[in-house]
Formats: C-alpha cells, structure tokens, sequence
C-alpha cells in the first residue's frame, strides 16, 4: 500500500471519530457511563511571588490534593502596568512537574543549570523538576515595559518515587505546535496539550499517563470526553458558563473560576455551554492515573517521607539543588 493511501486512510478515520462526536453531540445521548459530580470548589483569590494575583483551586481548606496532582493555580487574569514587572524570582523545586499554560501575555524562565527561555500566549512550558532545579519566573523584558494582561495557568503533578531523583528536563511547546481538534461545524474546539481528544493525540511526552485538555465549546453545544476508568479528573471554568451531568433539569450551572471534580464512576465526562451565559464555555479537563504513594511535601519540595524533605532543605541551604 502506498503512503499516500495510508495518509487518506488515517484522515478519513480521523473524519469518521469527528462525524461519530457530532452525531454525538446532536443526539439525545443519554449514558450510564458518564461520570456524576462529586465535588466543586471555588477557587480562592491569593498572591504568591512577588504579589502576582492567582485564582488557586487547590490546595486548601477543602482538598489538599488530587493524585497525582498537586497544585492548580490560575495566574490572573490581571493587567500589568508598564514597567510594573511582578512574577516569581529564584525558588527551588525537587520532586515534581510544572505545567506553566499562558492563555495572554510573555514569561521568560531562568534556571541553575543555564537554560533560559521564553513562553508567549498558547505556549506551555512542561517542566520536569525530578532531582532539583532553582529556577526564576518573570514578565518577560519587552512585556513588563509596555504592559499588558498576564493570564494563564500553573498545574503541579507528583511524580512517582522511582522518578523524584531523576535528571531535570524541559518541553517548552509553542501554540502553533500544539495539536488542536474541532468538530466539524466548528461548534466545539479543543487544544490538546496532553492526551487525545476529537481525533488529536498530543506531541507532550508524560512521565505518567495525563490528559490536559482545553476546550471551547459554543452556546448550547456539548461533548461526551472519554477518560480512562482509572484517571481521577477535574475541569476547570476559565470562562462562561456550563453544565457537567446529563440531567439537565437538575444540573447545577457552574460558572467561572469553579473547580469540578469527577467521581470515578464511569469512563466520560459530559460537558455543555449553557445557553443562557453571553460568553462561551472554556474550560480545562484534567486527569491523570493517581499515584497511591504518601505524600511529604514542604513548600517546593515535594517528596514520600519527611526525612527526603530535610533532605532536599538541607541540599538547598549548601548549594547543592540545582
């Protein structure tokens, strides 16, 4: 078979899932399969670095976890002064993953091992701490001398025992490389950072398997996501409106800045924009295979036992992190 012929026969499946998703969509699709809601938390307005304003979803009060995530902060969306330049100088991190996704706006990083770079809006910057990296996140030059909005996000993932130790590494992705799906009238849009969605399969290569998915969904429109059994999963509202169970006669409408978590009842996540909100619905679908590993974490060191943590303070004070 030629491999022209195998490029057709692989973009008319991709068309076939897409058609399959809106038939889907227009449908009185009803499913025992899709899981219930088990708990929505309001995020909470905080400052951290050098006072930049996040919207932070967990941890607190009500959760202080969601293996394997550890951490869910929503940076803004705020709007920079010129020459105000806020962000977040040289902190340590050891034992875990951060996913920086700038929806507006420039962040340059610096680490301790020379690598430098720059993320712009659609950007992500998956960073795989592992053993140790002393690391500053700042406007970048240009952006903080002209102002403008800083909007975007910043998850925590554990990593395994096996790999807390290992060598740092950086996937610095940009927009225009980050897989995007839609269906075929347009109506609902999703950036594929991890996983697969509407026929796309992300480039990020994970250390544990993890979908990260931003959808945009239009009035009144609606998606069934398959999520693996074992995953836990949360979304997250950036904006609009939306409803996340199929019986809409009693389905709470949860709105921006709200944090939805999935009970592990079923193997899809409904989701529809409200039609009442004057905005779209987007949103972030997260999930990921939990751990089941205990957890000791200090700060920014996030590691299985309390002595690890002493262990890691103690490298830091001698200058050996990083």
């Amino acid at each position: 078979m030629s491999k022209r012929n195998n490029q057709k026969i692989i973009k008319d499946m991709k068309q076939k899932q897409k058609e399959d998703t809106i038939a889907l969509h227009n449908s009185t699709y009803k499913n025992k399969d899709v899981r219930s809601i088990l708990k929505i938390i309001k995020s909470k307005t905080t400052q951290d670095g050098e006072g930049v304003t996040l919207n932070r979803s967990f941890p607190n009060s009500y959760i202080t976890d969601f293996d394997p995530f550890l951490l869910l902060d929503e940076i803004g969306p705020i709007d920079i002064r010129p020459g105000d330049q806020k962000g977040f100088p040289d902190h340590p991190h050891r034992g875990f993953e951060t996913v920086t996704y700038l929806l507006e706006g420039k962040f340059e990083h610096k680490d301790s091992q020379g690598h430098s770079g720059t993320i712009s809006a659609g950007d992500v910057q998956w960073m795989t701490a592992g053993s140790g990296v002393i690391h500053s996140e700042m406007p970048e030059k240009e952006f903080s001398k002209n102002g403008g909005k800083l909007h975007g996000f910043q998850l925590w993932i554990n990593l395994p025992k096996k790999n807390k130790m290992i060598k740092p590494r950086y996937q610095e992705i940009s927009s225009s490389k980050i897989p995007n799906g839609t269906t075929k009238n347009g109506n609902v849009s999703v950036k594929v950072i991890a996983g697969e969605s509407l026929g796309e399969k992300a480039v990020i290569d994970t250390i544990t398997p993890i979908m990260y998915l931003h959808f945009k969904l239009e009035h009144g429109n609606r998606i069934i996501q398959q999520v693996p059994e074992e995953y836990n999963v949360f979304a997250y509202v950036i904006k609009g409106k939306g409803l996340f169970e199929q019986n809409n006669s009693s389905n709470k409408i949860i709105e921006r800045g709200n944090l939805v978590i999935f009970d592990k009842d079923g193997e899809e996540v409904y989701i529809q924009a409200a039609k009442e909100s004057k905005d779209p619905l987007e949103l972030l679908l997260i999930g990921g295979i939990p751990l089941n590993e205990p957890i000791s974490r200090y700060g920014p060191f996030v590691m299985n036992t309390q002595q690890e943590i002493y262990q890691a303070i103690e490298d830091y004070r001698n200058g050996r992190l990083g």
